[in-house]
């Protein structure tokens, strides 16, 4: 006699038939979405955003690609801890999160370099030397690069599943930078930043054994 399903296996059951390449496909579409508006603002042609830009159009624009990067960077990462806690099988839909997520962090960038500072290196430096949050935002980006770069089965086959987890691990102390780096660009205390930082830090404490080294 078959056992009736449980809440997970149930959501376990929806999910097994959606495939990867329409995370892909949803998950890039507010990006592309913006990349639009703003190449048709630059060429005059149409103006997607009206008045929802502000005084500063450069800056909001920003904080729409960093506020979607975090979200798809605690989406990545919290499939783990939901799979710990709950039995949700959702790793199959990680590594495309990993990849919108490092798709926004660098849309996020290009549009702080290219509309903001006009890609005045001299500027860019100073500002990574002098102001702490780009110092921090960027600490995450750098952290990021070697983990996308190893984002695919030939890394794990090349460097071996041990040495991959390890650089893999860098996404930890990069989640916890980029929700301070959130955190820090708020000009005042606000609720909704505050929150992000709240859940990575909560997700952290729960993944805490993988921070770890593991001794035999």
């Amino acid at each position: 006699m078959s056992h009736a399903l449980t809440p997970s296996e149930r959501i376990n059951a929806v999910l097994r038939p959606i495939p990867k390449w329409l995370i892909y496909v949803l998950g890039s579409l507010p990006g592309l979405y913006i990349i639009v508006g703003v190449v048709l603002a630059l060429n005059g042609t149409y103006d997607l955003f009206g008045s929802s830009l502000g005084i500063d159009p450069a800056k909001t624009i920003e904080h729409w690609l960093g506020e979607l990067a975090l979200q798809f960077f605690i989406a990545t990462m919290i499939i783990r801890v939901l799979r710990d806690l709950f039995k949700l099988k959702l790793i199959k839909f990680r590594r495309a999160l990993g990849h919108l997520t490092f798709f926004y962090i660098v849309l996020h960038l290009t549009v702080y370099l290219w509309l903001d500072l006009q890609w005045g290196w001299s500027q860019i430096w100073n500002d990574i030397l002098k102001r702490p949050y780009i110092t921090i935002g960027m600490a995450a980006f750098v952290l990021l690069i070697p983990v996308m770069a190893t984002s695919n089965d030939s890394a794990i086959r090349r460097y071996g599943p041990k040495v991959w987890q390890n650089i893999h691990k860098l996404t930890y102390p990069a989640l916890l930078l980029g929700g301070l780096h959130y955190v820090m660009l708020q000009r005042i205390w606000d609720v909704e930043s505050l929150i992000y930082l709240g859940v990575i830090c909560v997700m952290l404490l729960l993944r805490g054994k993988a921070l770890l080294p593991k001794f035999r």
